[in-house]
């Protein structure tokens, strides 16, 4: 009763404005005066599980995002991806939608897809008839492909804090992220002449010059997520060394090809991502120590016997804990979702004969429909910032978007385990 307690807080604190970071640091003394836990001895243990060279990718993925967004990476990828299927009904939208699974490829956060696509893509949708709330509500879900699509910072803490291999992780979310591309297509080829009306295109897919020069110019930002998967599955470097590989690369393509970083830019993007990472790491060392409190309590496992003892239907089981992770995005943010909520309810996943590595895919749908669902919806609210445009006119859109795409791709992972063990079984992560 006392850790629900403590979920509860957690919630009450960010709804109210405290920074994450001081809303885990009041849960961990509220759990340390409860149990009275040994505070030197926690954070010693902390410490040790932050000693974790997998740990090392995440500052350096984070780091590559930054790079992408000042070198010119984004702005030629959407480039050649607009010309290239721009000239077909709903093609700007769908340009939007591929673009950001491209970037989710090689930045692995959600943030950086907004920031980088949305300053470049939302004026242009707007000038083509699309409504701007409609817009930031695509935006705000096509984002979250960085999530799904490897590699990704969340399944990186998730597969830290539950111990699981980061490349099966990866490998994972790959069917779920195609699912939801197809899905998100579809839903803004059918909006159009339903919800909004948009102006005729130009074919400029015709102009076979215009798309070989777009072509030329994108080929070092497109070869980025190419370098990076490639070598993760081929073996040839870890997650960590990928993410190494993927600063390199961003810094030599936006120097010495793009050409629009500069020694200003870099300095900024090391300040920033040392920032997020900082934020991101004081979290974690937080969560460290709350886990080691809970489950010296055996809460997960109480938490485990006491819903199985109420429900014994594990298809009502997972509905439940997907209708709890859910409710939990829409008001925490995905990082606190996965190195909170996730551990919680691992054991329970476990007895019911649910795979971590399919929990995890579960996990990853469900923050992308949370950051998007309000009250707090933070993706969502970062899109409408970035879309000029009130959240209220993106409501609609972005429910609309959640319950006929992001949900049914969410039931489908959830019910149907190949969809996420299939590939990494065939690459032999299993």
């Amino acid at each position: 009763m006392m850790a629900i307690l403590a979920i509860f807080i957690l919630i009450i604190l960010m709804i109210l404005g405290v920074p994450i970071v001081w809303s885990f640091a009041a849960v961990l003394a509220y759990l340390t005066f409860v149990f009275d836990s040994n505070l030197t001895t926690l954070l010693l243990q902390g410490f040790r599980s932050l000693n974790s060279v997998i740990l090392l990718a995440l500052p350096l993925f984070i780091f590559a995002g930054y790079l992408m967004q000042v070198g010119g990476i984004a702005s030629r990828l959407v480039n050649f991806i607009e010309v290239l299927v721009t000239g077909r009904k709903g093609g700007l939208g769908a340009s939007m939608i591929f673009t950001s699974s491209i970037f989710g490829a090689i930045s692995g956060t959600s943030t950086a897809a907004v920031a980088a696509i949305g300053t470049i893509m939302i004026d242009p949708l707007a000038k083509r008839g699309y409504p701007r709330g409609y817009s930031s509500a695509l935006l705000g879900i096509s984002s979250l492909l960085g999530i799904l699509i490897p590699p990704s910072v969340t399944l990186i803490l998730f597969g830290v804090v539950t111990r699981q291999s980061i490349t099966a992780l990866f490998a994972a979310t790959l069917g779920p992220a195609l699912l939801l591309i197809i899905g998100l297509v579809i839903f803004n080829r059918l909006s159009i002449g339903r919800t909004f009306n948009e102006t005729s295109p130009p074919d400029v897919s015709a102009n076979k010059n215009l798309l070989k020069k777009n072509f030329l110019s994108a080929m070092p930002a497109l070869s980025m997520p190419l370098i990076i998967l490639g070598g993760i599955y081929g073996g040839i470097f870890t997650p960590t060394e990928a993410a190494a590989v993927a600063v390199l690369v961003a810094i030599i393509v936006g120097f010495f090809f793009y050409k629009e970083l500069t020694l200003f830019k870099l300095k900024e993007s090391i300040i920033a991502s040392a920032e997020t990472t900082g934020t991101i790491i004081l979290i974690l060392l937080f969560s460290f120590m709350i886990g080691r409190i809970l489950v010296s309590e055996r809460v997960p496992q109480e938490l485990s016997d006491f819903i199985i003892s109420l429900i014994q239907n594990k298809i009502m089981i997972l509905i439940i804990i997907n209708l709890v992770l859910i409710a939990a995005g829409a008001i925490m943010d995905d990082v606190s979702v996965t190195v909170v909520l996730a551990p919680l309810f691992m054991p329970l996943m476990i007895k019911i004969g649910i795979d971590p590595v399919h929990y995890a895919s579960i996990v990853a749908c469900s923050v992308v429909i949370g950051a998007n669902s309000p009250p707090v919806a933070p993706i969502l609210y970062m899109a409408c910032k970035i879309g000029k445009v009130s959240i209220h006119e993106a409501i609609l859109p972005a429910l609309s978007l959640i319950a006929f795409v992001a949900i049914p791709v969410m039931l489908v992972t959830t019910f149907i385990p190949e969809l996420s063990l299939f590939i990494p079984r065939i690459l032999g992560f299993m």
